[in-house]
C-alpha cells in the first residue's frame, strides 16, 4: 500500500475543515429521534390509560406488548438515525445502518454525490464502492453537498489518489 503523507499546511485548501469532523445529516436524525420518542410516549401512555375492565379489558401482558412495540419502534428509528461519516489526519470512518468501517485515506480514491444518489459514494482504492449513509440529500440537500465538497476535498488532500492493485 503506498504510504500517506500529511500534507503540509500550504498544500491544505483553506476550505477543509478542522479534523476532527463528524458529518451526519442533522434534520434527519432529528426527525427520526423525535419522531421515536413521540411515538415511545404515545405508545406508553395508551398501556398507561386503556381501562382494565369493561367489555373489553386490557390485560398487564397487552400493556407490556404495547410498550415492547413502542420500544421496537422506536429502535428502527434510532438505528436509522446512526449513520455518520467521521474524518480525521490518518483517514474517514463510514457508520451505515449496521456497519462501521475505518479506510486510511490512500483507500478513498473520490467522494462521489450524484443527482438522484440517496447519499455519498466512495470509490475506493480496490475497485469497491461504499456507501457513506452520513450524508445524505434527504431534508438538507445544501448542507449534504457542502459536506460532500468537504470530505471530497479532505480526500484529495490527505489521500494519494492512486487506484492499488489488486
Amino acid at each position: 500500500m503506498p504510504s500517506v503523507t500529511s500534507p503540509t499546511p500550504s498544500t491544505v485548501p483553506a476550505e477543509l475543515p478542522a479534523l476532527p469532523v463528524t458529518f451526519r445529516p442533522a434534520r434527519t436524525r432529528a426527525v427520526l429521534l423525535g419522531l421515536g420518542a413521540g411515538l415511545l410516549a404515545a405508545f406508553v401512555a395508551i398501556a398507561v390509560l386503556l381501562p382494565s375492565d369493561g367489555a373489553r379489558p386490557w390485560h398487564t401482558s397487552d400493556r407490556i406488548y404495547l410498550v415492547l412495540t413502542g420500544l421496537l419502534v422506536a429502535g428502527v428509528l434510532a438505528l436509522l438515525s446512526r449513520p455518520k461519516v467521521t474524518a480525521d489526519r490518518d483517514g474517514v470512518t463510514v457508520v451505515n445502518l449496521t456497519t462501521r468501517r475505518r479506510l486510511e485515506w490512500a483507500q478513498v480514491l473520490r467522494v462521489n454525490l450524484r443527482t438522484g444518489d440517496p447519499w455519498v459514494y466512495l470509490d475506493l482504492a480496490d475497485g469497491t464502492s461504499l456507501a457513506a449513509m452520513g450524508i445524505q440529500p434527504g431534508i438538507g440537500r445544501a448542507r449534504a453537498l457542502r459536506d460532500a465538497r468537504a470530505l471530497r476535498a479532505l480526500a484529495e488532500a490527505y489521500g494519494t489518489g492512486k487506484p492499488m492493485a489488486h
